[in-house]
């Protein structure tokens, strides 16, 4: 019988090969901010969990290579991230000397490079097993009840990323709210002024050109351009205008961050309004007048939620793009994990850097599987209501 091999899973094979016998599984540094030792599997890991790691890959390896079964590779992609999970933790213990405070230990490329290379995996299964919404949500509740648990069991406290947030509790939780209500409060404004214009700019050929060409040359402009060149106009705003200061609009923090983001917002939203009302079946349209409906009688009763999946899709792109914008809105005084982004590249800590990275990369993932959940479900209804 011939060997048959996974197109994907070779690419997986090549990375997790790589990331486990040659690049550093974990870094090593004697305080916070001096250069890092890496250290293989074997050099960070007790005797007997850095082999039996290494054995685990290389059966993992093995199955993803090969033209395998789902159930299979869909078990050894979650023992592996388990596995990698509680090695990492493991490491921080081991690597760090007893009654050392100062010491740090971070996970290197070799790990990210098995978390990604697994993490793939998994997805690979997960998509060609075609799991219905709900299910999808379902396993991204039982991923991050399981982080939750890591957390909260103390085995990764010993990693400088967890002795970061120790040391910055507080701060880390003011900066994660001012982070979601900036990316939320933009894409609410986005929503309550794009849909109407959107739906204008369908009803009005002659307007649609020209408000698509101005946002999207806003969506050109660099964010750190658009928050620059913001600064001057709110800062007037704010001195000449009574009361505007009382409620928070100045020339830097959250108004120019909050506006950067609305603006970026408008395009994807309005954009998809037009295509969604354009993709309503014109006999939709024609039975509903026929029927005896006024304009907005069909707007609201047939064009909008045949429509709405579309919509759904622009308010996904802008909530996952404005999660990870809103980290910029730290350079101007605007808050969010930016915060520790920032410090930590002014500080060259690069676990500082984590702090403020990892929650953004995690909050804009689960933001797109709850949306693309969501808008599956839409959609499903709809056509179900279609064929009714």
């Amino acid at each position: 019988m011939a060997i048959r091999f996974d197109k994907l899973g070779v690419v997986i094979a090549a990375i997790a090969a790589y990331a486990a016998f040659l690049a550093p599984f974990a870094t090593f540094r004697a305080n916070r901010i001096v250069p890092g030792e890496g250290r293989l599997i074997l050099d960070a890991l007790p005797a007997v969990s850095g082999p039996l790691l290494l054995a685990l890959v290389v059966v993992a390896i093995v199955v993803a290579l090969l033209k395998t079964p789902l159930a299979w590779r869909l078990v050894v992609s979650v023992v592996l991230l388990v596995a990698l999970a509680l090695a990492i933790g493991m490491a921080g213990g081991f690597l760090t000397p007893p009654g050392n405070t100062f010491a740090r230990v971070s996970p290197a490329s070799g790990f990210w490079l098995l978390i990604f290379a697994f993490t793939l995996l998994l997805a690979d299964v997960l998509t060609r097993l075609e799991l219905s919404p709900f299910v999808r949500l379902a396993v991204l509740l039982i991923a991050a009840v399981a982080v939750g648990m890591l957390l909260a069991s103390g085995a990764w406290d010993s990693l400088s990323i967890l002795k970061e947030y120790a040391n910055r509790a507080d701060t880390f939780w003011a900066e994660a709210r001012k982070h979601v209500t900036l990316a939320l409060g933009s894409l609410l404004a986005a929503v309550v002024v794009g849909l109407p214009l959107g739906i204008l700019c369908h009803r009005v050929e002659a307007l649609r050109a020209g408000v698509l060409n101005v946002l999207n040359i806003i969506q050109t402009i660099p964010s750190i351009a658009l928050f620059g060149m913001l600064i001057g106009p709110l800062g007037w705003v704010a001195l000449h205008v009574p009361g505007a200061s009382a409620i928070g609009i100045r020339g830097i923090g959250t108004a120019p961050a909050f506006v950067a983001l609305f603006l970026y917002s408008l395009l994807p939203v309005v954009a998809n309004t037009v295509v969604g009302l354009a993709g309503v079946p014109k006999a939709a349209n024609e039975a509903a007048r026929g029927m005896g409906m006024t304009d907005w009688q069909r707007l609201s009763g047939v064009e909008f939620p045949l429509a709405f999946p579309v919509i759904l899709t622009g308010i996904r792109i802008v909530l996952v793009q404005n999660i990870g914008l809103a980290t910029i809105a730290a350079l101007i005084g605007g808050g969010g994990f930016g915060v520790f982004v920032f410090q930590g590249v002014g500080q060259t800590a690069m676990d500082l850097v984590l702090l403020g990275a990892v929650p953004t990369v995690a909050l804009a993932f689960a933001a797109g599987i709850v949306l693309d959940a969501i808008i599956e479900l839409t959609a499903t209804a709809r056509r179900k209501e279609a064929v009714a």
